[in-house]
């Protein structure tokens, strides 16, 4: 029983799922029909009789047989084997032979698609060849007049052009002959070649308007303008030769026959239609008139700088000169007294030499002048460096100057140091024999012995022919540097010393019931007797630390206090 429902269950799955199958056919089949309705219903042919508007002939006729053949065979070939196949596919599918079916509308699908395609591209076509024919006859009844008014121009203003009329003549001729030849392509139903030839002549077209536009002025500056401003700049050349000025070291007569023969070259270029480069050779030639009289104009004011500064220089230098004179004879008579360093010996010859240079550069310049043999803007420059070279000179100048005055003032300065460092040393003397201390140590003799050293040293370096200041200096130095320490360790030495004292006296009071601070104290005053202050007052703050803490900064308060 379960066999028999299941068998009835697949069979009624089976037929179900055919039934779904056979209506997906159908729907797949009316979708076809319905795209070869609409392509039927696209009106080609309809479309293709709007190139009967255009000249049915030559290349259009060509075009023309094509596209309606190939529409011929789309319906007759083509949708009808479509509809075959329709057929073909409902009939599979009515005998459930679904696969069958789908290869079929497979195929037709690509005919289908193949077909759109190549109505497209008729279609396409068409549009770009009607396109094409409006298109040439908008740009040609644009340029027909545009050609009659440059004729015009080119008759009326013929003077304008020189011998290039001619040639612009003929070129608006050569337009007006491809106008021509196009009406006898679109006659013969050529339009894409009638493009091409249109394309062309606008192009053309465009060249010759702007050249016809721009020739006029072009010659104008080529024949007249230029040739005249080169002229008047050669004028003005002449002018300033014999005016004194050097000017043929410039070779501006030169430059300028070149530009002048560019000229001509320019004109018979024009002549021939070559604008190009012609306007590249008129604005180099614009720019180098304006550079020209820029460096007339910077020789004529060089000339006025020259002429008004070389008497003042002349005289500053003169100046200098004497000036380093008396220093000459003033260093000479140092020498004998003091040393002079290498280092001020080299300023002074550089000085030296370059007063002797720029005397020399001098000479050369007024030679220059004379003979005219340098611009007067290359002599400014060399005077304007001249000048910069003297007032430099003149500080260099006074920096020595100031070493030497500082020789003295070290030297007097120096005399003076020593007898502050002398006293110094005396005043030391006297505040130990005013201290009372039982003597001084070692160390303190010592370093007064050489204090007393360090100072004869100065002396005999003072004393010295010729004085040599920097080692005066030096030796100032290292004695002002052992004096202040001397004096340093004096007064540490004696506030040690007295220290020790005031707290041996404090820590008396202590002696009597303390027998070992008592040994201590001794101890202590043992090392004062030695002149060991330093160990003396070791010794004793530690005891009367021991029996009363903070002893020691109360007596140093009390000592400060007092």
């Amino acid at each position: 029983m379960i066999f028999i429902i299941g068998s009835i269950l697949i069979i009624i799955l089976i037929l179900i799922t055919g039934l779904i199958l056979r209506k997906r056919t159908y729907d797949e089949v009316d979708r076809q029909e319905n795209w070869k309705v609409n392509i039927m219903n696209r009106n080609v042919a309809g479309q293709l009789a709007r190139i009967k508007e255009l000249n049915l002939s030559g290349e259009t006729q060509e075009k023309f047989e094509t596209w309606k053949e190939k529409w011929e065979t789309i319906v007759t070939q083509d949708l009808a084997s479509v509809e075959e196949a329709l057929f073909e596919a409902e009939d599979a599918a009515d005998r459930y032979r679904f696969p069958t079916a789908r290869k079929v509308i497979q195929r037709t699908d690509a005919i289908l698609e193949a077909v759109e395609k190549d109505i497209d591209q008729i279609l396409l076509e068409l549009d770009q060849l009607m396109d094409t024919e409006k298109q040439n006859r908008k740009d040609v009844e644009q340029m027909e007049p545009r050609i009659k008014e440059l004729q015009k121009h080119m008759l009326q203003n013929r003077y304008q052009y020189g011998k290039a009329d001619a040639l612009y003549e003929k070129e608006l001729d050569k337009l007006e002959e491809k106008i021509a030849t196009y009406y006898e392509l679109v006659a013969d139903g050529n339009y894409l070649e009638a493009k091409e030839l249109v394309e062309q002549a606008k192009d053309e077209l465009t060249t010759i308007d702007h050249a016809i536009e721009e020739f006029p002025a072009l010659y104008k500056m080529c024949k007249d303008t230029l040739p005249a401003e080169f002229s008047q700049l050669l004028a003005g050349i002449q002018e300033m030769g014999e005016a004194g000025y050097p000017i043929n070291h410039f070779d501006f007569k030169n430059e300028i026959t070149k530009y002048q023969q560019h000229l001509d070259d320019g004109l018979k270029a024009l002549e021939k239609g070559d604008l190009t480069p012609v306007k590249e050779m008129m604005n180099e030639a614009e720019e180098r008139i304006k550079e020209l009289y820029d460096l007339l104009e910077k020789e004529a004011l060089a000339k006025n700088y020259v002429d008004s500064h070389i008497p003042s220089y002349r005289t500053a230098l003169e100046e200098i000169a004497a000036t380093f004179q008396e220093t000459m004879l003033e260093v000479d008579h140092l020498k004998q007294n003091y040393y002079l360093t290498d280092q001020d010996m080299e300023q002074y010859m550089a000085i030296e030499k370059a007063i002797e240079h720029l005397e020399l550069q001098l000479v050369k310049m007024n030679t220059t002048l004379e003979q005219k043999k340098s611009t007067y803007t290359d002599l400014r420059k060399n005077l304007e460096n001249d000048w910069n070279e003297l007032k430099q000179i003149k500080q260099n100048h006074i920096e020595f100057k100031e070493k030497l005055n500082s020789l003295r003032h070290d030297e007097i300065e120096a005399k003076e140091k020593l007898t502050t460092m002398r006293q110094d040393i005396q005043d030391t003397y006297r505040k130990v024999e005013k201290s009372n201390i039982p003597g001084v140590p070692k160390h303190i003799i010592n370093l007064m012995g050489e204090a007393q050293e360090k100072n004869e040293a100065v002396l005999q370096a003072l004393e010295e022919q010729p004085l040599d200041m920097a080692h005066v200096q030096n030796t100032l130095t290292e004695a002002q540097t052992l004096i202040n320490h001397l004096m340093e360790q004096t007064d540490f030495m004696l506030n040690q010393a007295f220290l020790t004292e005031q707290v041996i006296q404090y820590a008396n009071r202590y002696r009597s019931r303390y027998p070992l601070l008592a040994t201590k104290l001794n101890e202590a005053e043992q090392l004062f007797r030695k002149y060991d202050y330093e160990l003396a007052l070791e010794e004793a703050a530690k005891a009367v630390e021991e029996v009363e803490p903070g002893a020691l900064k109360r007596i140093e308060k009390m000592q400060t206090i007092g």
